[in-house]
């Protein structure tokens, strides 16, 4: 018995013919139906490791928060009278009868001793004007150094009461204040507040991005050594949320209007402090800054006068944009941390990572059929330069996840692009209902195929 099976010559060009046709088809089939592999206007950018420093974008993570030590003044171990002080005094027969006590306040809320005795303020010329006596200097003082004053201008300069039986008590009624206005805009009512995302069946959630701002302003009257920037901050709401800029401006009272700029001064966009010239006297104080880089403020800086105003302002709104097979849609970009391109892939939920699966699986379908999905790798980092232009970034996602110096910082505005390359294109319509891997079978199943037997009887 023989067997005769038809010659692989035979066979291999009626495989190429069919195999070439199926090829043609897919081409056309890919073109026809816009396949993104094949008609994406940002593929060929510039790869990460090709890219000039300047564009490779800045680290959010340079700078430390300042210690808050810095924003506040060191009270001194004793208090000095100045002008606003309101001194509580008490003269047995000139300042209060001898057969009623003294009058005694005492406020809870301040943190001072109780005081006793009858206001008496400190004028502006840090003098205090008392009966019988010539007005007594206290300004600079201490209260011990007040009352030896006060004892002394009745006892010694006037001799109004006899040395030795004068019943004369000076303390602090009413510490002089500040009065400054804080104005934040850090506020936001919808604060934590998040909308749907839905991602191939999947629904989520993400931050609300130019959410409904309530910028809060209130009038402050600190009590002295407590007028500086850090009791102004934490009366007013705490330290500036994320939403606000690392920085508090302080617009000083120059006490006139006429030098009020009629136009923006430049070096307030510019960010640095605007000086004399401009019309405006603003200190700017920085709430991070690189570790090792000197404070760029003197301590008397941070003291707060009468007619202050102390500005948190909100940064601009930071975000970046997604396209492609990432969910099309605008997120914020953090404010003190770096988020580099397959970290932001993940933030919106993209895909990493998971072929044999495509987006459906979401929703618990499953691929069944094929070698599955690929993973998308081709990634494209739109992002705009200086002067109005803009430059296109080439970003390997399958190396990226083991290199990290392939993993480009993600930069306010850019737009990520996630696509297939041409050979996942190529496998992913292979895995489709269409065009299946099983066409092979088809053609072994040809008549062709099929082995043809001859038997001769001996």
């Amino acid at each position: 018995m023989t067997i005769r099976v038809p010659s692989l010559k035979r066979l291999l060009p009626r495989f190429r013919s069919i195999a070439g046709w199926r090829g043609v088809l897919l081409l056309l089939a890919l073109l026809v139906n816009g396949c993104a592999a094949v008609t994406n206007p940002v593929a060929n950018g510039v790869p990460v490791r090709r890219l000039p420093p300047e564009l490779l974008g800045e680290s959010r993570e340079v700078g430390e928060s300042l210690p808050l030590n810095l924003l506040r003044q060191s009270p001194p171990e004793v208090y000095k009278l100045e002008p606003g002080d309101v001194l509580g005094v008490y003269i047995e027969g000139v300042l209060g009868d001898r057969s009623q006590l003294p009058p005694v306040r005492l406020v809870e809320s301040s943190g001072l001793p109780p005081a006793m005795g009858y206001p008496v303020p400190v004028r502006e010329n840090g003098t205090v004007s008392l009966p019988f006596v010539e007005p007594v200097r206290v300004q600079g003082l201490s209260i011990f150094e007040a009352e030896s004053l006060v004892r002394r201008a009745y006892t010694v300069d006037k001799e109004i009461i006899k040395p030795g039986r004068e019943r004369i008590i000076v303390t602090l009624l009413q510490p002089r204040t500040s009065s400054v206005l804080v104005v934040r805009q850090d506020g936001a009512s919808g604060a934590g507040s998040t909308v749907p995302v839905t991602f191939g069946g999947f629904v989520g959630t993400s931050e609300v991005i130019g959410g409904r701002k309530r910028g809060t302003g209130v009038n402050l009257d600190l009590p002295a050594y407590e007028n500086d920037v850090l009791n102004a901050l934490t009366r007013s709401g705490g330290l500036p949320g994320l939403d606000a800029k690392n920085e508090v401006l302080i617009y000083r009272n120059t006490g006139s209007n006429s030098t009020a700029p009629r136009r923006m001064p430049a070096s307030l966009e510019s960010g640095e402090a605007p000086g004399a010239d401009d019309g405006v006297n603003i200190t700017r104080i920085p709430l991070r800054l690189p570790a090792g880089e000197e404070v760029p403020f003197r301590p008397e800086d941070i003291i707060l006068n009468s007619g202050d105003i102390v500005f948190v302002p909100s940064r601009k709104t930071e975000v970046f944009y997604t396209g492609g097979l990432l969910t099309s849609g605008q997120y914020p970009l953090p404010r003190d941390y770096d988020l580099d391109v397959v970290s932001a892939i993940a933030l919106v939920r993209g895909t990493l990572i998971n072929g044999g699966q495509n987006s459906n699986n979401f929703t618990g379908q499953t691929q069944s059929v094929g070698v599955g999905f690929p993973n998308p790798s081709q990634v494209s980092v739109v992002r705009r330069t200086p002067g109005g232009g803009q430059v296109v970034i080439h970003v390997n996602l399958n190396r990226a996840l083991q290199d990290p110096r392939e993993r480009i910082l993600v930069q306010p505005n850019d737009l990520i692009i996630l696509q297939n390359t041409m050979g996942e294109a190529l496998t992913q319509y292979f895995s489709t209902s269409l065009f299946r891997l099983d066409f092979l079978a088809t053609i072994l199943r040809r008549q062709d195929a099929i082995a043809t037997t001859s038997i001769t009887a001996p």
